[in-house]
């Protein structure tokens, strides 16, 4: 059986809570289209207000803050011991 391959590590215990840089392509590209789409968004929704931009925004976030749950390391891996 192939061992899982995750996108994005989980940050040590010392540095907090969440995950970071991405370690095989498929991360960076998630980056590199979450950039593209939060930019072109607000480009594109700028005329409608600063509502609608956080609105936005926030979403984007969530998706984003999605896929790390999906594809990242499980936070359970973290090492809770100090340096």
């Amino acid at each position: 059986m192939k061992a899982k391959r995750y996108w994005f590590p989980v940050r040590p215990a010392r540095n907090g809570w969440g995950w970071g840089l991405p370690v095989v392509w498929q991360g960076w590209m998630v980056l590199l289209v979450f950039v593209v789409v939060l930019t072109g968004g607000e480009i594109a929704l700028a005329r409608h207000g600063p509502l609608v931009l956080s609105t936005w925004g926030l979403l984007m976030g969530a998706l984003l803050l999605g896929v790390f749950f999906w594809k990242g390391e499980p936070q359970s891996a973290r090492d809770e011991s100090s340096p």
